[in-house]
């Protein structure tokens, strides 16, 4: 395999699926400024989630309405200056 492609900073962090509040502990190298105390009493880096398996459709066998931090509504605005008018 080739040297020196892959990260070599992967440490643990917590990642929280914001819909519905799970947690777990994985490996990541994504920086952070939030932090997060464990079940076993560390203090780990935090990742926050949309969406994770005990959340998506596909795990869940059914339909979530997720829109998180009115998503929807800044879209709708940021493009609303390039709506058609009628004429």
């Amino acid at each position: 395999m080739k040297q020196g492609v892959h990260p070599e900073s992967y440490r643990l962090v917590v990642f929280k699926d914001m819909s519905n509040e799970y947690t777990f502990l994985g490996k990541s190298t994504t920086v952070t400024k939030e932090t997060i105390k464990w079940e076993d009493g560390n203090e780990y880096p935090l990742i926050k989630l949309e969406i994770s398996s005990q959340s998506h459709p596909f795990y869940t066998g059914k339909m979530q309405f997720v829109d998180t931090a009115g998503r929807i509504d800044k879209f709708k605005n940021k493009y609303a200056k390039f709506k058609k008018e009628e004429k």
